[in-house]
């Protein structure tokens, strides 16, 4: 009994009848006849509230379940299903309510769905698949509370309660979703069709793969011409990418990565690109590690071509949490040269909002650069550009328009700087740094800078 008040709910329309029949036995003190029909009224409510409740209370009900990927995707549309199966034989109305958690602060959730009739057979139900997307933009344990189900019939006089689910925990990565649709256009060969450029190859720093019988359309600087002679055919050398190549990404977890844009933090845009920049690495034979550093060294993976690799890289990146003391790079640059003894690419990604920081680190980046491909990658403040592009209106717009494009202006001269010692950089927004740090590796592969 007690089960049955905790999952009854009067609605709207319940207490709109109760108080149009209140009025009728308000105006009958005046006007008698209305006394009867105040009654009839009042006995028809009754009437259809109890056939309401017979009806909801039944033996068949409804069932509902939450579907979801064990490992959500950071900073990505990740879809939630909700499968809600209505084995009444009549249609029902349902209110969905699922507790999200509390990291998305979203309290107003609510799906009103329509279930048609499973009909007369008790072995059919009416199947309605109900999705929704989240979009996380931390790391770490996310908990799902319960699925709520307020069930009504057409007459909507009451409501039944139905929980499923109770708490389900899911956990939020590195962006998967983001990884995956690389992959899968690099194998479609349509990565062009997001920015990715096609980089013309400057001479043979390739590896040797074979000779073959020279086609039209071969490079002709390419013949062998000893080959050639023996065989009495032109044939020509046929190259490959060199392969299992080190590379390194590094992540500044410092405090200058803990800026916000678009809700994501710059040390997970840092850590979504590295995964998916990972995964085409090794896809290209080459071998991929990673160092996060701030005023310590932190998680070190040595560069490693198994197909393990990108799982163990994955649940590392999953843990990498920002720290509020600056960077030591001097601290950095003696954990490379004890642990990275071959000539490798780094990535570092980190961030400079002025060019007295960027001098600050620059000695120990030259020292760095002798020795390995260096590539720096910061961001552009995005957050300054439509206070650039405005029309100032006052003499203080101006003056804040002014320092935006000093800010601006600075990101461009660190680069140009960082380009004059031979360190490579890559000055992109936040949201195409993936691209941008694809494009880098290609451009250096193909000129064989490595």
């Amino acid at each position: 009994m007690i089960q049955f008040f905790k999952s009854l709910y009067l609605s709207e329309r319940f207490y709109y009848l109760l108080f149009g029949v209140s009025v009728l036995f308000l105006i009958s003190y005046w006007y008698t006849p209305l006394y009867t029909a105040g009654w009839l009224m009042f006995l028809t409510v009754l009437v259809l509230f109890i056939l309401d409740i017979a009806a909801l209370y039944g033996r068949k009900q409804i069932k509902g379940s939450r579907e979801m990927v064990e490992k959500l995707s950071n900073g990505a549309e990740n879809i939630i299903r909700v499968i809600l199966k209505n084995e009444y034989s009549f249609p029902v109305f349902v209110e969905l309510v699922d507790e999200l958690p509390v990291q998305f602060q979203k309290r107003d959730f609510l799906e009103e769905i329509r279930l048609s009739g499973a009909g007369n057979s008790s072995a059919k139900a009416y199947t309605k698949t109900i999705e929704y997307i989240v979009v996380p933009t931390e790391r770490g344990e996310y908990t799902f509370g319960n699925l709520n189900c307020f069930v009504s019939t057409s007459l909507k006089l009451v409501k039944r309660k139905f929980i499923f689910n109770g708490e389900q925990l899911a956990k939020v990565y590195p962006s998967i979703i983001e990884m995956k649709k690389y992959d899968f256009l690099a194998m479609d060969n349509r990565l062009q069709s997001i920015g990715l450029k096609k980089i013309r190859r400057i001479g043979h720093t390739m590896e040797f793969e074979q000779i073959k019988e020279y086609v039209p359309g071969d490079d002709v600087r390419t013949i062998n011409w000893k080959a050639t002679a023996k065989q009495a055919q032109l044939m020509v050398n046929q190259y490959q990418d060199e392969k299992s190549q080190p590379i390194y990404t590094f992540i500044d977890t410092s405090r200058v990565m803990k800026m916000p844009f678009e809700g994501l933090k710059l040390v997970d845009y840092a850590i979504n690109s590295t995964l998916a920049f990972a995964n085409i690495a090794l896809k290209k034979n080459d071998k991929v590690g990673m160092l996060t550093y701030a005023h310590t060294v932190g998680n070190y993976l040595k560069a490693a071509r198994r197909t393990s690799h990108l799982s163990l890289m994955l649940e590392t990146l999953y843990n990498i949490n920002t720290k509020h003391l600056d960077s030591d790079l001097g601290l950095l640059y003696g954990h490379i040269n004890r642990k990275i003894t071959q000539r490798s690419l780094l990535i570092m990604f980190t961030n400079f909002e002025h060019i007295s920081a960027m001098r600050r680190q620059l000695p120990y980046l030259k020292a760095i650069s002798k020795r390995h491909v260096l590539v720096v990658v910061f961001f552009e403040n995005t957050e300054l550009r439509q206070l650039i592009e405005s029309n100032p209106s006052t003499i203080g717009d101006v003056y804040d328009q002014t320092i935006a494009n000093q800010f601006a202006m600075d990101k461009q001269l660190i680069a140009k700087e960082l380009n004059q010692y031979g360190i490579q950089t890559v000055l992109t927004p936040p949201a195409k740094l993936t691209v941008n740090t694809i494009n880098k590796y290609l451009e250096i592969k193909a000129r064989g800078l490595l």
